[in-house]
């Protein structure tokens, strides 16, 4: 069995009003992506990671991969208009079976804890998809330029990555959507929609997503504590 990260990489950014894409934005001098990519490089478990991106990323991503030693990462392919294209392009430049591992993991989520990643891959081992998320701690509510009203937090979840899948299970349901032109948020709204059991495996907030500047002052400040020995992850 071999397991495979693939890193869909494609997104421009637009909500940070900056002309390089967030992923290539750089923290104490390294790109966020790379901090993402170390994740699964030092994870023992991964044997392949794959990115999807824009072409005019290529040549950096090959820098990134060099200059990081990212020996795991075999393969950069042109990322889709969505990330659902996104990924389903990774998908169908590797050779896997039908029983091995594909680990979906947003390029701007660079804190995903070790042992979060191994316990999330062993859920999906046993159950066949598995998706990182976290129990709603605020009030829910629902309205527009006023409260309308009130959700029950006790059965929601906000959804994160990784989202892992067998290799069967995830193509079959990229392969479904696409012959129906269907495009989900994301692969457990793929997988779950092809009627598979998808298993929630609790997240962590640390496991944040950086889209926009204050998710950038967040990560700033973190990598300056970690830069100055005041913080360990």
């Amino acid at each position: 069995m071999k397991i495979f990260t693939l890193i869909p990489s494609g997104g421009l950014g637009k909500r940070m009003n900056n002309p390089l894409p967030k992923q290539y934005l750089k923290f104490n001098n390294r790109e966020l992506i790379a901090y993402t990519l170390s994740v699964f490089q030092k994870c023992n478990l991964i044997d392949e990671i794959i990115v999807a991106a824009q072409k005019d990323y290529f040549r950096l991503l090959e820098e990134i991969k060099e200059k990081n030693s990212f020996t795991k990462l075999t393969g950069i392919v042109e990322g889709g208009n969505e990330r659902q294209q996104s990924v389903f392009n990774a998908l169908k430049s590797i050779k896997a079976h039908n029983d091995d591992i594909i680990v979906v993991h947003d390029a701007v989520r660079p804190l995903l804890q070790q042992d979060l990643l191994i316990r999330a891959i062993e859920t999906a081992k046993e159950f066949g998809s598995a998706v990182v998320a976290v129990k709603a701690k605020d009030t829910l509510i629902k309205g527009d330029d006023f409260v309308q009203s009130y959700i029950d937090r006790s059965e929601v979840y906000y959804v994160q990555t990784p989202q892992i899948f067998r290799y069967k299970i995830i193509y079959d349901a990229m392969e479904t959507a696409a012959s129906k032109n269907f495009v989900g948020t994301d692969e457990s709204m793929l997988a779950h929609s092809c009627l598979e059991k998808v298993k929630i495996v609790e997240g962590s907030s640390l496991n944040f997503k950086i889209t926009n500047q204050d998710d950038v002052k967040l990560f700033e400040l973190i990598c300056d504590n970690i830069k100055n020995g005041k913080l360990t992850l």
